[in-house]
């Protein structure tokens, strides 16, 4: 049984770029009802990566960045925006 999305509550995000882009993440597979294990899937990347972008652990190259918005069917430049900017 896949585990239910939350979604995410933006002051758990620190104020930074890799914060910004660790709650877009998790913002936009909240609202396309995706777990982290199928967004890996779709990125063909590993859910433990996955895990660690959204925690802020890990750096994310462009090519991964361009993956993941992809698989999340949104512009690489919307992961990027500060959410109060997006609208």
């Amino acid at each position: 049984m896949p585990k239910r999305v939350s979604r995410p509550k933006q002051d758990q995000f620190e104020k930074s770029l890799r914060g910004t882009l660790a709650y877009n993440i998790r913002l936009f597979r909240f609202e396309n009802g995706i777990s982290q294990e199928e967004l890996a899937f779709r990125c063909e990347l590993d859910r433990t990566y996955i895990s660690a972008v959204e925690r802020c652990i890990w750096n994310v190259s462009l090519g991964n960045i361009e993956k993941i918005s992809d698989a999340l069917k949104v512009e690489p430049w919307q992961l990027l925006v500060p959410p109060k900017e997006l609208g």
